[in-house]
Protein backbone atom coordinates (compact mmCIF):
# COMPACT_ATOMS: atom_id res chain seq x y z
CA UNK A 1 0.00 0.00 0.00
CA UNK A 2 0.93 3.31 -0.67
CA UNK A 3 0.63 6.19 1.60
CA UNK A 4 0.11 9.77 -0.22
CA UNK A 5 2.31 12.68 1.49
CA UNK A 6 0.70 14.54 4.26
CA UNK A 7 -3.27 12.71 3.74
CA UNK A 8 -4.58 9.83 5.49
CA UNK A 9 -5.31 8.23 2.58
CA UNK A 10 -4.54 4.99 1.47
CA UNK A 11 -4.47 4.43 -2.37
CA UNK A 12 -4.40 -0.16 -3.42
CA UNK A 13 -3.26 -1.69 -6.47
CA UNK A 14 -5.44 -4.35 -6.89
CA UNK A 15 -5.35 -6.57 -9.90
CA UNK A 16 -9.11 -6.85 -10.53
CA UNK A 17 -10.07 -3.06 -10.75
CA UNK A 18 -6.90 -1.14 -10.71
CA UNK A 19 -6.20 1.50 -8.32
CA UNK A 20 -8.81 1.59 -5.20
CA UNK A 21 -8.80 4.88 -2.92
CA UNK A 22 -9.61 4.13 0.44
CA UNK A 23 -10.92 8.08 1.57
CA UNK A 24 -9.90 9.74 5.02
CA UNK A 25 -12.53 9.31 7.86
CA UNK A 26 -13.89 6.33 8.92
CA UNK A 27 -13.54 3.97 6.48
CA UNK A 28 -9.81 4.40 6.58
CA UNK A 29 -10.14 3.51 10.77
CA UNK A 30 -11.82 0.50 9.37
CA UNK A 31 -9.13 -0.92 7.54
CA UNK A 32 -6.38 0.03 10.33
CA UNK A 33 -8.21 -2.12 12.60
CA UNK A 34 -7.18 -5.51 13.71
CA UNK A 35 -10.29 -6.72 13.09
CA UNK A 36 -10.48 -6.01 9.47
CA UNK A 37 -6.69 -6.98 8.96
CA UNK A 38 -7.61 -10.05 9.91
CA UNK A 39 -9.20 -10.34 6.64
CA UNK A 40 -5.99 -11.27 5.03
CA UNK A 41 -5.55 -14.14 6.37
CA UNK A 42 -8.72 -15.57 5.62
CA UNK A 43 -9.13 -16.78 1.82
CA UNK A 44 -12.18 -16.29 -0.21
CA UNK A 45 -12.87 -19.38 -1.20
CA UNK A 46 -11.18 -21.69 1.34
CA UNK A 47 -10.40 -24.81 0.73
CA UNK A 48 -11.09 -23.86 -3.54
CA UNK A 49 -7.21 -23.71 -4.62
CA UNK A 50 -7.50 -27.16 -4.30
CA UNK A 51 -8.80 -27.69 -7.84
CA UNK A 52 -7.99 -24.00 -8.96
CA UNK A 53 -4.41 -23.07 -8.00
CA UNK A 54 -4.68 -19.42 -8.57
CA UNK A 55 -7.68 -18.95 -5.81
CA UNK A 56 -5.28 -18.05 -3.23
CA UNK A 57 -7.37 -14.17 -2.50
CA UNK A 58 -8.69 -13.12 0.45
CA UNK A 59 -11.89 -11.70 2.01
CA UNK A 60 -9.61 -8.20 2.68
CA UNK A 61 -9.38 -8.04 -1.05
CA UNK A 62 -12.67 -8.89 -2.20
CA UNK A 63 -13.63 -6.12 0.87
CA UNK A 64 -11.65 -3.39 -0.98
CA UNK A 65 -12.99 -4.58 -4.39
CA UNK A 66 -16.91 -3.92 -3.31
CA UNK A 67 -16.48 -0.87 -1.42
CA UNK A 68 -14.51 0.78 -4.99
CA UNK A 69 -17.76 -1.05 -6.69
CA UNK A 70 -19.96 1.46 -4.13
CA UNK A 71 -18.12 4.39 -5.01
CA UNK A 72 -19.18 3.96 -8.36
CA UNK A 73 -22.52 3.21 -7.56
CA UNK A 74 -22.98 6.52 -5.75
CA UNK A 75 -21.47 8.29 -7.81
CA UNK A 76 -23.57 7.08 -11.28
CA UNK A 77 -26.76 7.16 -8.35
CA UNK A 78 -26.02 11.08 -7.28
CA UNK A 79 -25.60 11.91 -11.00
CA UNK A 80 -28.53 10.99 -11.99
CA UNK A 81 -30.74 13.07 -9.18
CA UNK A 82 -30.93 10.58 -6.34
CA UNK A 83 -29.64 12.58 -3.53
CA UNK A 84 -27.17 10.54 -0.96
CA UNK A 85 -25.55 12.50 1.15
CA UNK A 86 -21.81 12.73 2.20
CA UNK A 87 -22.92 11.02 5.87
CA UNK A 88 -24.90 8.36 4.13
CA UNK A 89 -22.08 7.86 1.51
CA UNK A 90 -19.50 7.33 3.89
CA UNK A 91 -21.59 5.49 5.93
CA UNK A 92 -22.80 2.39 2.86
CA UNK A 93 -19.05 1.95 2.04
CA UNK A 94 -18.35 1.20 5.88
CA UNK A 95 -21.05 -1.13 5.37
CA UNK A 96 -19.88 -3.15 2.43
CA UNK A 97 -16.47 -2.53 3.87
CA UNK A 98 -17.58 -5.12 7.28
CA UNK A 99 -20.13 -6.95 5.40
CA UNK A 100 -17.65 -9.89 5.63
CA UNK A 101 -16.09 -9.35 8.61
CA UNK A 102 -17.66 -12.26 10.62
CA UNK A 103 -16.63 -14.89 8.38
CA UNK A 104 -13.83 -17.18 10.18
CA UNK A 105 -11.41 -19.31 8.60
CA UNK A 106 -12.46 -21.63 5.31
CA UNK A 107 -15.66 -19.96 5.86
CA UNK A 108 -18.55 -22.24 6.57
CA UNK A 109 -16.55 -24.75 7.93
CA UNK A 110 -15.88 -23.27 11.19
CA UNK A 111 -19.77 -22.58 11.69
CA UNK A 112 -20.81 -26.25 11.04
CA UNK A 113 -18.54 -27.83 13.59
CA UNK A 114 -16.79 -25.75 16.61
CA UNK A 115 -19.22 -23.34 17.26
CA UNK A 116 -22.74 -23.43 18.55
CA UNK A 117 -25.21 -22.56 16.35
CA UNK A 118 -24.05 -18.72 15.03
CA UNK A 119 -23.70 -17.75 11.67
CA UNK A 120 -21.21 -15.42 10.02
CA UNK A 121 -23.69 -12.97 9.47
CA UNK A 122 -24.43 -12.90 13.32
CA UNK A 123 -20.94 -12.98 14.57
CA UNK A 124 -20.39 -9.41 11.62
CA UNK A 125 -23.48 -7.71 13.60
CA UNK A 126 -21.29 -8.40 16.82
CA UNK A 127 -17.88 -7.22 15.15
CA UNK A 128 -20.02 -3.84 13.83
CA UNK A 129 -21.25 -3.17 17.18
CA UNK A 130 -18.11 -3.80 18.75
CA UNK A 131 -16.25 -1.39 16.17
CA UNK A 132 -19.24 1.07 16.88
CA UNK A 133 -18.60 1.30 20.46
CA UNK A 134 -14.57 1.74 19.62
CA UNK A 135 -15.23 4.45 17.06
CA UNK A 136 -18.16 6.48 19.67
CA UNK A 137 -20.97 5.71 17.50
CA UNK A 138 -19.51 6.47 14.11
CA UNK A 139 -21.17 3.43 12.65
CA UNK A 140 -24.64 3.81 14.36
CA UNK A 141 -25.87 4.79 10.01
CA UNK A 142 -23.85 2.24 8.35
CA UNK A 143 -25.48 -0.37 10.89
CA UNK A 144 -28.84 0.86 10.14
CA UNK A 145 -28.19 0.48 6.64
CA UNK A 146 -26.49 -3.03 7.18
CA UNK A 147 -29.76 -4.12 8.83
CA UNK A 148 -32.27 -2.74 6.39
CA UNK A 149 -33.27 -0.27 8.92
CA UNK A 150 -32.94 2.92 7.52
CA UNK A 151 -35.44 4.60 5.46
CA UNK A 152 -33.64 4.82 2.53
CA UNK A 153 -34.13 0.59 1.27
CA UNK A 154 -32.25 1.18 -1.65
CA UNK A 155 -28.98 1.62 0.28
CA UNK A 156 -29.58 -1.85 1.83
CA UNK A 157 -30.05 -2.99 -1.68
CA UNK A 158 -26.50 -1.83 -2.85
CA UNK A 159 -24.91 -4.19 0.19
CA UNK A 160 -26.77 -6.92 0.26
CA UNK A 161 -29.25 -7.70 -2.65
CA UNK A 162 -29.46 -10.05 -5.89
CA UNK A 163 -27.27 -7.35 -7.59
CA UNK A 164 -25.45 -5.80 -5.01
CA UNK A 165 -21.51 -4.40 -5.20
CA UNK A 166 -20.99 -8.01 -2.87
CA UNK A 167 -21.75 -9.99 -5.57
CA UNK A 168 -20.66 -7.69 -8.67
CA UNK A 169 -17.39 -7.68 -7.24
CA UNK A 170 -16.76 -11.74 -5.89
CA UNK A 171 -18.17 -12.75 -9.47
CA UNK A 172 -15.45 -10.92 -11.27
CA UNK A 173 -12.68 -11.25 -8.55
CA UNK A 174 -13.07 -15.42 -8.34
CA UNK A 175 -13.20 -15.81 -11.99
CA UNK A 176 -10.06 -14.11 -12.25
CA UNK A 177 -7.73 -15.74 -9.65
CA UNK A 178 -9.67 -19.14 -9.85
CA UNK A 179 -9.19 -18.52 -14.45
CA UNK A 180 -12.55 -19.45 -15.26
CA UNK A 181 -13.71 -17.11 -17.02
CA UNK A 182 -17.27 -17.74 -17.58
CA UNK A 183 -17.64 -15.75 -14.59
CA UNK A 184 -16.38 -12.41 -15.89
CA UNK A 185 -19.15 -9.76 -15.38
CA UNK A 186 -19.46 -6.12 -17.16
CA UNK A 187 -20.08 -4.82 -13.51
CA UNK A 188 -18.90 -1.31 -14.22
CA UNK A 189 -21.38 -1.43 -17.04
CA UNK A 190 -24.65 -2.72 -14.45
CA UNK A 191 -23.57 0.10 -12.23
CA UNK A 192 -23.78 2.71 -15.03
CA UNK A 193 -27.22 0.89 -15.75
CA UNK A 194 -28.57 1.65 -12.21
CA UNK A 195 -31.03 4.11 -10.94
CA UNK A 196 -33.68 4.47 -8.19
CA UNK A 197 -37.79 4.62 -8.48
CA UNK A 198 -39.46 4.11 -5.52
CA UNK A 199 -36.87 3.45 -2.84
CA UNK A 200 -35.88 0.83 -5.05
CA UNK A 201 -32.68 -0.28 -7.28
CA UNK A 202 -33.61 -0.26 -10.96
CA UNK A 203 -31.74 -1.37 -13.74
CA UNK A 204 -32.23 0.57 -17.14
CA UNK A 205 -33.83 -1.09 -19.92
CA UNK A 206 -30.43 -0.86 -22.07
CA UNK A 207 -28.69 -2.71 -19.55
CA UNK A 208 -30.97 -5.84 -19.58
CA UNK A 209 -28.12 -7.95 -21.40
CA UNK A 210 -25.52 -7.04 -19.19
CA UNK A 211 -28.22 -8.23 -16.42
CA UNK A 212 -28.76 -12.02 -18.15
CA UNK A 213 -25.36 -11.85 -18.60
CA UNK A 214 -24.68 -11.53 -15.21
CA UNK A 215 -27.04 -14.36 -13.70
CA UNK A 216 -25.64 -16.79 -16.43
CA UNK A 217 -22.34 -16.73 -14.78
CA UNK A 218 -23.11 -16.65 -11.24
CA UNK A 219 -24.89 -19.96 -12.13
CA UNK A 220 -22.24 -20.91 -13.92
CA UNK A 221 -19.87 -20.10 -10.91
CA UNK A 222 -21.31 -21.91 -8.58
CA UNK A 223 -21.53 -25.00 -10.69
CA UNK A 224 -17.65 -24.83 -11.71
CA UNK A 225 -16.00 -23.37 -8.90
CA UNK A 226 -17.93 -22.78 -5.67
CA UNK A 227 -20.03 -26.52 -6.01
CA UNK A 228 -17.85 -28.09 -7.57
CA UNK A 229 -17.42 -31.64 -6.83
CA UNK A 230 -14.08 -32.22 -5.24
CA UNK A 231 -14.44 -28.93 -3.71
CA UNK A 232 -17.37 -29.91 -1.81
CA UNK A 233 -15.20 -33.16 -0.72
CA UNK A 234 -12.12 -30.83 0.13
CA UNK A 235 -15.17 -28.50 2.41
CA UNK A 236 -16.64 -31.44 3.96
CA UNK A 237 -13.41 -33.16 4.73
CA UNK A 238 -12.37 -30.13 6.98
CA UNK A 239 -15.66 -29.91 8.63
CA UNK A 240 -14.98 -33.40 9.33
CA UNK A 241 -11.84 -32.60 11.02
CA UNK A 242 -12.68 -30.09 13.04
CA UNK A 243 -16.08 -31.82 14.16
CA UNK A 244 -13.31 -35.14 15.15
CA UNK A 245 -10.59 -32.52 17.19
CA UNK A 246 -14.21 -31.28 19.09
CA UNK A 247 -15.22 -34.40 20.19
CA UNK A 248 -11.41 -35.26 21.03
CA UNK A 249 -11.57 -32.22 22.79
CA UNK A 250 -14.71 -32.99 25.06
CA UNK A 251 -13.48 -36.23 26.09
CA UNK A 252 -10.22 -34.71 27.55
CA UNK A 253 -8.05 -35.62 24.94
CA UNK A 254 -4.94 -33.67 24.44
CA UNK A 255 -4.81 -31.79 21.18
CA UNK A 256 -2.24 -29.02 20.18
CA UNK A 257 -3.71 -26.26 18.99
CA UNK A 258 -3.13 -22.41 19.11
CA UNK A 259 -4.40 -20.11 21.54
CA UNK A 260 -7.40 -19.09 20.00
CA UNK A 261 -8.35 -22.65 18.24
CA UNK A 262 -7.70 -23.95 21.69
CA UNK A 263 -10.12 -22.07 23.63
CA UNK A 264 -13.05 -22.75 20.94
CA UNK A 265 -12.15 -26.84 20.47
CA UNK A 266 -12.36 -27.06 24.65
CA UNK A 267 -15.59 -24.90 25.56
CA UNK A 268 -18.77 -24.55 24.17
CA UNK A 269 -19.44 -21.15 22.34
CA UNK A 270 -22.63 -19.73 21.38
CA UNK A 271 -23.83 -16.57 20.56
CA UNK A 272 -24.52 -16.40 24.39
CA UNK A 273 -20.64 -16.37 24.98
CA UNK A 274 -20.08 -14.08 21.65
CA UNK A 275 -22.30 -11.44 22.89
CA UNK A 276 -20.41 -11.10 26.39
CA UNK A 277 -18.35 -8.46 26.31
CA UNK A 278 -16.22 -9.96 29.59
CA UNK A 279 -12.86 -11.21 29.12
CA UNK A 280 -12.71 -15.08 29.33
CA UNK A 281 -9.69 -15.89 27.58
CA UNK A 282 -6.29 -14.33 28.09
CA UNK A 283 -7.71 -10.84 28.95
CA UNK A 284 -10.24 -11.17 26.10
CA UNK A 285 -13.55 -12.02 25.08
CA UNK A 286 -14.90 -14.31 23.17
CA UNK A 287 -15.66 -12.29 19.97
CA UNK A 288 -12.08 -10.83 20.57
CA UNK A 289 -10.78 -14.04 20.82
CA UNK A 290 -12.26 -15.05 17.14
CA UNK A 291 -11.32 -12.24 15.85
CA UNK A 292 -7.61 -14.25 16.43
CA UNK A 293 -8.72 -17.01 14.55
CA UNK A 294 -7.55 -17.25 10.68
CA UNK A 295 -6.81 -20.24 7.92
CA UNK A 296 -3.23 -20.40 9.35
CA UNK A 297 -4.77 -21.91 13.18
CA UNK A 298 -5.99 -24.29 11.50
CA UNK A 299 -3.66 -25.06 9.09
CA UNK A 300 -0.77 -25.56 11.40
CA UNK A 301 -3.41 -27.60 13.72
CA UNK A 302 -3.75 -29.75 11.02
CA UNK A 303 -0.07 -30.51 9.99
CA UNK A 304 0.30 -31.70 13.52
CA UNK A 305 -2.83 -33.36 14.05
CA UNK A 306 -1.20 -35.84 11.17
CA UNK A 307 0.79 -37.52 13.45
CA UNK A 308 -1.60 -37.92 16.33
CA UNK A 309 -2.63 -40.75 17.79
CA UNK A 310 -6.45 -40.80 17.37
CA UNK A 311 -6.20 -43.12 13.44
CA UNK A 312 -9.51 -41.48 12.39
CA UNK A 313 -7.83 -37.38 12.97
CA UNK A 314 -4.77 -38.32 11.82
CA UNK A 315 -6.25 -39.86 8.52
CA UNK A 316 -8.24 -36.94 7.56
CA UNK A 317 -5.31 -34.68 7.89
CA UNK A 318 -2.89 -36.29 6.06
CA UNK A 319 -5.67 -36.53 3.24
CA UNK A 320 -6.28 -32.94 3.50
CA UNK A 321 -2.50 -32.11 4.07
CA UNK A 322 -1.29 -34.30 1.24
CA UNK A 323 -4.26 -33.78 -1.01
CA UNK A 324 -5.58 -37.03 -1.02
CA UNK A 325 -8.87 -35.94 -1.23
CA UNK A 326 -12.26 -38.59 -0.67
CA UNK A 327 -14.09 -39.47 -3.53
CA UNK A 328 -17.12 -37.89 -4.21
CA UNK A 329 -20.69 -39.40 -5.98
CA UNK A 330 -23.22 -36.78 -7.15
CA UNK A 331 -26.69 -37.09 -8.58
CA UNK A 332 -29.91 -35.40 -8.70
CA UNK A 333 -31.49 -38.25 -6.29
CA UNK A 334 -30.91 -38.52 -2.64
CA UNK A 335 -29.08 -42.19 -1.87
CA UNK A 336 -31.22 -45.25 -0.76
CA UNK A 337 -30.08 -46.00 2.83
CA UNK A 338 -29.01 -49.30 1.49
CA UNK A 339 -26.67 -48.02 -1.30
CA UNK A 340 -25.24 -46.02 1.87
CA UNK A 341 -25.02 -49.05 3.93
CA UNK A 342 -23.18 -50.52 1.33
CA UNK A 343 -20.62 -48.07 0.90
CA UNK A 344 -19.86 -47.86 4.97
CA UNK A 345 -19.41 -51.51 5.09
CA UNK A 346 -16.98 -51.60 2.38
CA UNK A 347 -15.11 -48.71 4.32
CA UNK A 348 -15.60 -50.56 7.30
CA UNK A 349 -14.09 -53.51 6.40
CA UNK A 350 -11.34 -51.77 5.01
CA UNK A 351 -10.18 -49.58 7.69
CA UNK A 352 -11.15 -52.31 10.39
CA UNK A 353 -13.25 -49.32 12.03
CA UNK A 354 -15.91 -48.38 13.81
CA UNK A 355 -19.63 -47.71 13.32
CA UNK A 356 -18.29 -44.47 15.38
CA UNK A 357 -15.30 -43.64 13.19
CA UNK A 358 -17.46 -44.38 10.21
CA UNK A 359 -19.42 -41.44 10.71
CA UNK A 360 -16.44 -39.16 10.09
CA UNK A 361 -15.56 -41.23 6.92
CA UNK A 362 -18.40 -42.04 5.04
CA UNK A 363 -20.20 -38.27 4.38
CA UNK A 364 -23.66 -37.77 3.08
CA UNK A 365 -25.11 -34.29 1.94
CA UNK A 366 -26.58 -32.58 -0.59
CA UNK A 367 -26.17 -28.79 -1.99
CA UNK A 368 -28.60 -26.32 -3.94
CA UNK A 369 -28.57 -23.35 -5.63
CA UNK A 370 -31.15 -20.79 -7.39
CA UNK A 371 -29.21 -18.15 -9.91
CA UNK A 372 -31.72 -16.31 -9.32
CA UNK A 373 -34.90 -15.62 -6.55
CA UNK A 374 -37.61 -14.06 -7.95
CA UNK A 375 -39.92 -13.99 -4.44
CA UNK A 376 -36.36 -11.93 -2.99
CA UNK A 377 -35.10 -8.90 -3.80
CA UNK A 378 -36.02 -8.84 -7.19
CA UNK A 379 -34.01 -7.14 -10.11
CA UNK A 380 -36.91 -4.21 -11.40
CA UNK A 381 -36.01 -3.76 -15.34
CA UNK A 382 -37.26 0.34 -15.90
CA UNK A 383 -38.29 0.67 -19.32
CA UNK A 384 -38.43 4.58 -21.12
CA UNK A 385 -41.81 4.68 -20.47
CA UNK A 386 -41.62 4.27 -16.73
CA UNK A 387 -43.22 0.89 -16.55
CA UNK A 388 -40.84 -1.70 -14.27
CA UNK A 389 -40.96 -4.80 -14.96
CA UNK A 390 -38.73 -8.03 -13.21
CA UNK A 391 -35.79 -9.48 -15.03
CA UNK A 392 -37.57 -12.63 -15.46
CA UNK A 393 -40.42 -11.38 -17.64
CA UNK A 394 -38.59 -8.45 -19.16
CA UNK A 395 -35.95 -10.59 -20.88
CA UNK A 396 -36.37 -11.80 -24.44
CA UNK A 397 -33.20 -13.27 -25.56
CA UNK A 398 -33.07 -16.00 -22.74
CA UNK A 399 -36.33 -17.78 -20.33
CA UNK A 400 -34.28 -16.51 -17.12
CA UNK A 401 -37.46 -18.02 -15.28
CA UNK A 402 -35.02 -21.08 -15.64
CA UNK A 403 -32.04 -19.75 -14.15
CA UNK A 404 -34.75 -18.89 -10.85
CA UNK A 405 -35.17 -22.44 -10.63
CA UNK A 406 -33.94 -24.30 -7.52
CA UNK A 407 -31.09 -27.16 -8.67
CA UNK A 408 -30.55 -29.87 -5.41
CA UNK A 409 -27.76 -32.62 -5.96
CA UNK A 410 -27.10 -35.28 -3.61
CA UNK A 411 -23.42 -35.94 -2.86
CA UNK A 412 -21.56 -38.99 -1.06
CA UNK A 413 -18.17 -38.54 0.23
CA UNK A 414 -15.62 -41.69 1.08
CA UNK A 415 -12.32 -42.16 0.79
CA UNK A 416 -10.94 -43.91 -2.26
CA UNK A 417 -9.57 -47.45 -1.85
CA UNK A 418 -9.26 -50.62 -3.85
CA UNK A 419 -11.94 -53.07 -2.97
Amino acid sequence: MKYQSGLKKKIVNDPVHGFIHIPAGISYDLVEHRFFQRLRRIKQLGLTYLVFPGAFHNRFQHALGATYLMGLAIEVLRSKGNEITDAEAEAVNAAILLHDIGHGPFSHALEYSIVNGITHEEISDLFMNRLNDQFHGKLDLAIQIFQNKYPKRYLNQLVSSQLDMDRLDYLRRDSFFSGVTEGVVGSARIIKMLDVKDDRLVVEAKGIYSIEKFLIARRLMYWQVYLHKTVIAAEEMMVYILKRAKYLAEKGDELFATPALRYFLYNKIGLKEFENPEKVYNGRSALEVFADLDDDDIMVCIKVWADHHDGVLAYLCKCIRDRQLFRIEMQKVDYSPEYVDQIRLKIKNHFNCSDHALDFLVIAGSISNHAYRSEDDRINILFKDGTQSDITEASDMLDVSVLSKKVEKFYLCYPKITV
